[in-house]
């Protein structure tokens, strides 16, 4: 297939409206709104706190069967949400923008709070309803552009914000802008297509009554849990301590998991256990799930401590690794993402979606060997930038082949509530191996903390080399759905 005819279709069109409205608020709730703390005098505790408004994002699969169960009134499914999701980010910069940080912290911080909640719905609506637009042979093309979208959103409401901030408009003024654009878009997702509907199958009791059961045992025993977390022994190192309380997290979260699904089951809540359910019911869904969480591990971690590598490692200024690794690194990332999408609509889902996953696995974890190259040569611009680019590149089109994947593993019935759960577990390992890969780097030095790297990825490639035949499956099923709903 043409890669401007590919791209420029309709479909594509609206994905990139829709992920540019899905990446722009991620910013606001974070950098840029520390930034403003911190040109507003604020001491680092509080600006460190503030971190913590980041947290939808981490649970939004909670509340994610809820979007999929109900639609806003008197709109189309899906695009009810997609236009108030913006039109409320709008009407929440407009009150922040209102407010002097020194004076107003605890209602900035609930505004934060409450955008971070509604653009990680909008995540969450944008995903299913990209899942429930595509044709099967769209896909790769579709995760292709939302990863391009996104990344731009993401670089207009960071760095760009930035400089308008400082520039012409002052920060109040900005999130004034930044209102007027998200009202723009909100009043542009009328004119995109709308998906099928799907019949209430429940009650609106029942299902909010097993949402909020689940929330609080959740939460009671994550709370209760916290409680008895181990303090800082002196018979071990600050390192180990951190480690024995990253173990610890991490068990009472399961725990917490595992308790709030119990409470779901026992008190029904259908569009929770229903999608998960469906899930678990098809053969080597286990794996599957492995599979999600390995596939882009070993990527993960070279990428952990790449910044920490170029500054530290290397002697590189902040100014440089921004202006190549940022810079240099997004561009290569959005190429990618393109190309590895015009990769999968060549041919048929079920034709190139594994090969895709393989050969673009296989890329990207070798392409970690690049910044082995830089840790054992002479500090080198041209090098650096290389490395970073193939380093990108490579981890590009491995994303668009992985978000594929991801779509194909939903359910369309499910689309929110299975696809918010797949995303989450995707970023088990992102956020896991920051502690282990600084540890490796610290006991091993670089070169071979970047060699271990390819070991990370190997268990993904593995996993993935043993579910070929069932993804060729999935891959075929998704495009067969897809020509009987055109049919029908």
């Amino acid at each position: 297939m043409n890669f401007s005819a590919l791209y420029f279709r309709k479909s594509m069109l609206v994905l990139a409206l829709l992920g540019f409205s899905s990446g722009l608020p991620l910013a606001l709730s974070g950098a840029t709104l520390q930034a403003w703390l911190t040109v507003e005098g604020l001491d680092l505790k509080t600006i460190g706190f503030f971190a913590l408004v980041g947290l939808p994002y981490t649970f939004k699969f909670a509340w994610a069967p809820l979007l999929d169960r109900f639609d806003v009134p008197g709109l189309p499914r899906r695009k009810g949400w997609m236009a108030l999701c913006p039109a409320l980010i709008a009407l929440l910069c407009l009150a922040m923008s209102s407010l002097e940080p020194a004076k107003d912290i605890y209602l900035l911080g609930g505004l934060a709070v409450t955008l971070a909640f509604v653009s990680a719905s909008n995540d969450v609506v944008f995903d299913a309803y990209r899942n429930e637009l595509l044709a099967a042979e769209e896909r790769g093309a579709g995760a292709a552009v939302s990863v391009f979208a996104y990344r731009v959103a993401m670089l207009v409401s960071g760095g760009l914000a930035l400089m308008l901030a400082d520039w012409w408009f002052g920060w109040q003024g900005l999130f004034r802008a930044l209102a007027l654009v998200f009202g723009l878009i909100a009043i542009a997702v009328f004119w995109v297509p709308a998906v099928a509907s799907a019949p209430a199958k429940t009650s609106a009791w029942v299902e909010w009554r097993g949402f909020l059961v689940m929330l609080v045992v959740g939460v009671c025993v994550y709370g209760l849990g916290s409680q008895f977390a181990p303090q800082a022994s002196q018979a071990f190192s600050p390192r180990a301590n951190q480690f024995l309380k990253l173990g610890f997290d991490s068990v009472l979260m399961l725990a917490a998991f595992a308790a709030a699904l119990w409470a779901a089951r026992s008190v029904r809540f259908p569009s929770l256990m229903e999608p998960w359910d469906a899930f678990f019911s098809q053969p080597q869904a286990i794996a599957l799930l492995s599979l999600v969480v390995f596939y882009k591990l070993g990527d993960a971690f070279a990428g952990a401590l790449s910044t920490a590598f170029l500054l530290r490692g290397l002697g590189f200024s902040a100014a440089e690794v921004g202006a190549v690794n940022k810079a240099l690194g997004l561009a290569a990332t959005i190429v990618g993402a393109l190309l590895g999408g015009w990769y999968l609509a060549r041919r048929p889902l079920a034709q190139s979606l594994w090969p895709a996953l393989w050969w673009f696995g296989i890329a990207q974890a070798i392409s970690n060997l690049a910044y082995w190259t830089l840790a054992v040569s002479e500090k080198s611009y041209g090098l650096m930038a290389s490395a970073i680019a193939i380093e990108n590149l490579c981890g590009g089109m491995g994303t668009a082949a992985f978000v594929a994947l991801l779509m194909t593993l939903t359910d369309r019935r499910f689309s929110a509530a299975q696809f918010a759960l797949l995303s989450a577990l995707a970023a088990v390992g992102r956020v896991y191996v920051g502690p282990s890969a600084g540890l490796l780097a610290e006991q091993f030095g670089w070169p071979s903390f970047f060699a271990s790297t390819l070991l990370a990825a190997m268990p993904g490639l593995a996993l993935l080399y043993l579910l070929r035949q069932r993804i060729e499956t999935l891959a075929a099923r998704a495009a067969c759905h897809n020509e009987v709903q055109q049919q029908t």
